[in-house]
């Protein structure tokens, strides 16, 4: 029976709550009402108010609490609404949660959950992608799924790690998408990217959402008679320069492809990983495909417009291929 993105997560939780009894959630509207997306429907009830904890409408308390109870010895699963709402607990993900190892040894297993991305027509204040806030803060790791076995494997993963994890699941994926997942007990490993599509002519590096838009493209582009090959960075905290470099190196040429604003954004980070390490086997320039430096639009056709697409990703794929 094929699983969608959001049962994946869901089971994820579950199976990680009946295995350790110091996992917890916190968050929003969680428990009762199981969640602003249904993620946590059912939880409260089977795991009882000490370990589904509805919360005050504050982030930052979250957070906060979420540090504490790290450091005591639990390992809480924190919801953030939506991603963009992260930034009222800002200040303690990136200088306390994320330096407490570096400066005294201290252990911090967070999982910090955050819903991200547009497609829903959300609007600037529920639809951002704001990753790069915490993949420039050393101490942190950042995880972004974009496949059902990945969102499982990658949240129980998440949660057995002894490092705060910010986990970006995407919300148009929640029910888009379905695949067959194992029925025993696997994780993936955080810092390995996966090569999706095999290709010779090119290589497309992305993550979350955007893995589904390169597919889309390269399907289009293997009618013409171009081979794509699609990586998937899975997580962006550490980094996996060695499967994208090793991947460029393969095709010569490379679309970097994010739906995240352009300025700052991860394809500026490998596009220099790329040029340091393989630039003697670059055939074309680096190209980004990706959101522009706006707030997200509300207004549906503006956000499309906004959003990268299979068709913006296959014009510039045509000019790399032809160069």
């Amino acid at each position: 029976m094929s699983t969608t993105y959001l049962e994946a997560i869901r089971q994820g939780l579950w199976e990680e709550m009946e295995r350790d009894p110091n996992v917890f959630l916190l968050g929003e509207d969680i428990g009762v009402y199981g969640g602003a997306f249904k993620v946590t429907a059912g939880f409260f009830e089977h795991f009882g108010e000490k370990r589904v904890v509805d919360t005050p409408i504050s982030e930052a308390a979250i957070i906060g609490a979420s540090i504490g109870a790290g450091l005591m010895g639990l390992r809480p699963v924190a919801e953030m609404q939506f991603a963009d709402f992260i930034s009222c607990g800002f200040d303690q993900i990136v200088n306390f949660a994320a330096k407490c190892r570096y400066r005294w040894g201290a252990s911090v297993p967070m999982v910090v959950r955050a819903p991200s991305g547009g497609g829903i027509h959300g609007g600037p204040y529920h639809s951002q992608n704001p990753e790069m806030w915490f993949v420039r803060t050393p101490g942190l790791k950042v995880v972004a799924p974009a496949t059902a076995y990945d969102a499982k494997g990658l949240i129980k993963s998440a949660i057995r790690d002894n490092d705060p994890v910010i986990y970006f699941e995407h919300k148009g994926l929640y029910r888009r998408i379905k695949e067959d997942l194992p029925a025993g007990d696997y994780t993936v490993p955080i810092g390995q990217a996966k090569v999706v599509r095999e290709g010779r002519d090119l290589s497309i590096i992305t993550y979350g959402a955007m893995v589904w838009v390169a597919l889309d493209a390269a399907d289009t582009l293997a009618e013409e008679g171009a081979s794509v090959e699609v990586v998937d960075l899975r997580t962006l905290l550490p980094l996996d320069r060695e499967t994208v470099c090793a991947s460029v190196k393969k095709t010569a040429k490379a679309l970097l492809l994010h739906e995240d604003t352009r300025t700052g954004g991860m394809a500026g980070e490998l596009a220099a990983s790329i040029s340091e390490s393989v630039f003697e086997y670059l055939d074309a320039p680096i190209l980004r495909v990706t959101a522009p430096d706006t707030p997200v639009p509300y207004s549906p056709p503006l956000e499309d417009a906004f959003l990268p697409n299979a068709q913006k990703v296959i014009e510039k794929a045509r000019w790399l291929v032809r160069y």
